[in-house]
């Protein structure tokens, strides 16, 4: 009786060995998984999307070329900031590269161009950056899912710090199109005092001369300011140079990025930033993420890098969940909803539109220990933090 029992157990043990062996020569054979990784690569948000590539390609090094263990090919493709250059490349991607995933997405008015046309023809997309408010809210899709933020949450943390630091009168400033409204529509929905002066400036506009004149004007208690990349370094220079920051302190979202942040030297130093995340976040992976980014591109990370990061985490762990299937949109669409991965910002979860409900801190600009310039957490003002918009947005 035990020798059959025992050949019974040994041809279960070889049968259950051929199952693993068929599952890793097929994970294996397994031709790539496309993914278009679309980002702003030229112009003044260059760095925007360099960084948010770097973090992205990070994650897929770490792991071999592999996302949920099955090997991925990265189409990385250049928007250059520009709505109809980036509607040519999605349908590039979708008609001719057959990808199931477009990713990355720098700029709103990217985002706002291109969201429909790739969500309605069952594509999955990861923004890793972008979170316009209309995509938040009625315009919300099952197959959307955004890895940073929705825009207005980093500006209603700042907003609310301003309030609670008891700043009366501020001036927001912010370049004219979706992103700069919706970055000046989250400061005001948390601020309490009054915004005596809104300026919306041309997308690509670096001479700030008319604008800083009219800050002088107004004196206010503070200002308020959303510059990415290049606009924000040559903003920054610029109220320096006109001695306002001796007055006239800056707050800030998009600006205080590493980037930036270095460019700027001494004259970043002390400005403060609405975000969700900064190298100090004090969980193992973050530690391991600014780590390994600094030994192999020489620089601290950015939000950019981070958000880039994280949203390869997402599709690791959702194409782990599917086995790679990303054909069965029911169930990749699942996996991606569960967001099953350690965030390099702490908490994280979605939200019923995609978006993430998360903290919202404020950093400042400083000098670490090796005398380097860096942003660091003062304070968290919204914690477990939920978009303004999910309401509209009619999936549950």
């Amino acid at each position: 009786m035990l020798k059959h029992s025992l050949r019974r157990s040994f041809r279960y043990c070889l049968a259950g060995s051929a199952v693993l062996a068929a599952s890793a020569a097929f994970a294996q054979s397994q031709p790539p998984i496309k993914i278009g990784f679309m980002v702003t690569l030229s112009g003044p948000l260059a760095i925007v999307g360099q960084e948010q590539y770097d973090g992205f390609m990070q994650a897929v090094e770490e792991r071999g070329g592999k996302l949920g263990g099955v090997p991925v090919e990265i189409l990385k493709e250049d928007d250059q900031f520009k709505p109809e250059v980036a509607t040519q490349i999605v349908t590039k991607l979708i008609t001719r590269d057959h990808v199931p995933i477009i990713s990355g997405i720098s700029g709103s008015n990217v985002a706002m161009a291109v969201a429909k046309s790739i969500t309605d023809k069952g594509v999955f997309m990861i923004s890793t950056n972008a979170g316009p408010s209309p995509l938040a809210g009625a315009s919300c899709s099952p197959n959307l899912f955004v890895a940073s933020w929705q825009n207005d949450m980093q500006s209603e943390s700042v907003g609310k710090y301003a309030s609670d630091k008891g700043y009366k009168r501020v001036v927001a400033l912010a370049p004219n199109y979706q992103a700069g409204k919706d970055y000046i529509s989250g400061f005001k929905r948390y601020y309490t005092g009054k915004v005596v002066d809104e300026i919306y400036t041309p997308v690509n506009q670096l001479d700030f001369s008319a604008e800083l004149t009219q800050i002088a004007a107004d004196k206010p208690d503070a200002i308020f300011a959303f510059y990415p990349g290049a606009l924000g370094i040559s903003f920054v220079r610029q109220y320096r140079l006109a001695g306002l920051d001796k007055t006239i302190p800056i707050l800030s979202a998009g600006i205080l990025e590493i980037p930036a942040v270095t460019a700027l030297k001494d004259s970043a130093l002390g400005a403060l930033g609405g975000t969700f995340w900064s190298p100090d976040v004090d969980n193992p992976t973050n530690k391991h993420f600014v780590e390994k980014f600094e030994s192999k591109h020489n620089r601290i990370p950015s939000t950019w890098a981070a958000q880039g990061y994280d949203g390869a985490l997402l599709l690791d762990s959702a194409i782990a969940k599917v086995k790679g299937n990303v054909a069965d949109k029911d169930a990749f669409r699942a996996a991606l909803k569960a967001a099953d991965f350690k965030s390099v910002r702490g908490k994280f979860r979605f939200n019923n539109n995609h978006f993430p409900i998360q903290d919202m801190r404020v950093v400042e600009a400083v000098k670490d220990a090796k005398g380097r310039y860096t942003v660091h957490t003062v304070a968290t003002p919204l914690k477990d933090h939920q978009d303004a918009f999910h309401t509209q947005c009619p999936m549950s």
